[in-house]
């Protein structure tokens, strides 16, 4: 596919012919975090884009972590003499973090990015343990240096047992990890190193190899460590595991950067990637020192993140699908519904914590075939239902809060659809058909009259209604 995007990273200042409007503001939460709610709209509209991209960013980045929970040093002796199940913790971890994504979103739909690019799979070691390590690191560096994020999750127990690290040892080498490192977290396939610098770079990886028990702690271990010199990209030293990967930032830093801001942009902006706006992402990262925040808040910023061949274009993954329908809808407490939407997203195709393998999950495209489309239905189908019926009094407040109070089923319609849908409808018919799911079957003459209103006993239905053809729209599974 080929981007016909003009503009490049020059920051977007509103005109007439480019307004900050609520199409535009929910653009920038939509992509950077999971949807914007009413009242985030009113705040962004009034702070103005550079303001309003400042805010999301430093409130993702210094906004404190969930407090660990009590199992979080346990090995598996601990589980047990607790009485405390593992799977059932594992799943916890999750269920939370599907809390803060509704509450928050725009860390979470980096951390995101980040478990499907540094990809370690929870069935490699089974342990909620390591899985709430590698989520906090993630959170510790994901806007922060890649170059220490990448050292950190080297020598994470997680990454370790997934990518074979622990069996790495200077008299059994296991080039599995060295592999992935730079074909999969840095390079890209076949970018700028050779099977002699994956056999060299394992060799250095050594010496993590400490592990006693399950669920403990995996430390480094002098007699694992191949403590001799060791040539990657045509240096030569007694390299380990940190000073591998200075030498690989120091010696591929431009390829690196290239690599990770064209899956920065592919994730936030458009899969068919711009190369002109990629490559001067990757002058801002090195320019800071492998630095993610400046990057992102350039990209957000920018000219061409807004431009209208941008918007819509990406398909939203399963977790997408759900958490953005809850947080823009602004649609009430979720605890009581949430291991049932962690099963749905598996069950779309996300196991969280499970991606397809280590490449991760294909995303965009991929999300969509004969059957997860169904189940994409099935779902808004059973969560718009279980909302009304939880609280009849929710859509109603919601379709008055977005109309101010209107009555006209022609104003409402059009107003929930083009809330939920970047791009709105591509026909009038369309409109009309959504205009006539939301009537349902209350006879004209209580439009005619104007009688109807948003108070009646039946409103809450009717919405449903609308909101469960809405989730059956094509358009309405772009973001």
């Amino acid at each position: 596919m080929m981007n016909c995007a003009t503009l490049g990273l020059e920051a977007y200042v509103p005109s007439e012919e480019a307004p900050w409007n609520v199409g535009r503001v929910q653009h920038l939460y939509r992509r950077a975090g999971f949807g914007a709610r009413p009242d985030d709209i009113v705040q962004a509209l009034t702070d103005g884009p550079a303001a309003t991209v400042n805010r999301l960013l430093e409130t993702a980045i210094t906004r404190e972590s969930r407090p660990d929970p009590v199992w979080a040093d346990w090995d598996y002796d601990d589980f047990t003499a607790n009485e405390v199940d593992v799977f059932e913790s594992f799943i916890s971890i999750y269920l939370d973090w599907i809390d803060d994504a509704i509450a928050y979103g725009v860390r979470e739909k980096l951390s995101l990015f980040w478990q499907n690019h540094l990809v370690a799979i929870y069935e490699s070691h089974s342990c909620p343990t390591y899985q709430v390590e590698y989520l906090k690191l993630i959170d510790q560096y994901g806007f922060g240096d890649y170059r220490e994020f990448v050292k950190e999750m080297t020598k994470t127990p997680a990454m370790l047992f997934f990518l074979n690290g622990f069996e790495n040892t200077k008299n059994n080498p296991n080039e599995n990890y060295a592999r992935e490192l730079f074909e999969l977290f840095t390079l890209g396939e076949n970018n700028g190193y050779t099977q002699e610098d994956i056999v060299e770079a394992s060799r250095a990886l050594t010496g993590w190899n400490g592990w006693t028990s399950y669920c403990g702690g995996v430390e480094w271990a002098d007699w694992g460590f191949d403590d001799s010199d060791k040539t990657v990209f045509g240096r030569t030293g007694n390299f380990n595991y940190s000073t591998l990967i200075d030498v690989l930032f120091e010696e591929r830093g431009q390829l690196i950067a290239r690599f990770i801001c064209g899956k920065l942009y592919n994730y936030y902006v458009n899969t068919a990637t711009n190369e002109d706006v990629v490559e001067a992402m990757a002058q801002t990262f090195i320019a800071n020192n492998f630095q993610i925040a400046p990057v992102l808040r350039e990209l957000f910023s920018s000219a061409h993140f807004f431009e209208a061949v941008n918007v819509g274009v990406l398909i939203k993954s399963p977790m997408e699908l759900m958490v953005s329908f809850l947080r823009q809808g602004d649609f009430g407490d979720f605890q009581d519904r949430r291991g049932w939407g962690l099963w749905a997203v598996a069950n779309m195709g996300q196991y969280v914590g499970h991606p397809t393998d280590v490449a991760g999950w294909a995303g965009d495209r991929a999300w969509i075939d004969s059957n997860r489309l169904t189940l994409r239905w099935d779902f808004i189908d059973g969560f718009s239902w279980a909302v009304h019926n939880a609280d009849p009094t929710t859509y109603p407040n919601f379709a008055r809060l977005l109309t101010s109070d209107s009555n006209s089923p022609e104003v409402i319609a059009r107003t929930i659809v083009d809330y939920f849908v970047p791009r709105g409808l591509v026909s009038e018919m369309a409109y009309e058909t959504a205009i006539g799911v939301l009537k349902w079957d209350i006879p004209s003459n209580y439009y005619d009259t104007g009688e109807w209103n948003l108070y009646w006993d039946t409103a809450s239905w009717q919405i449903t209604l609308l909101l469960r053809h809405i989730g059956r729209m094509p358009e309405a599974q772009l973001n």
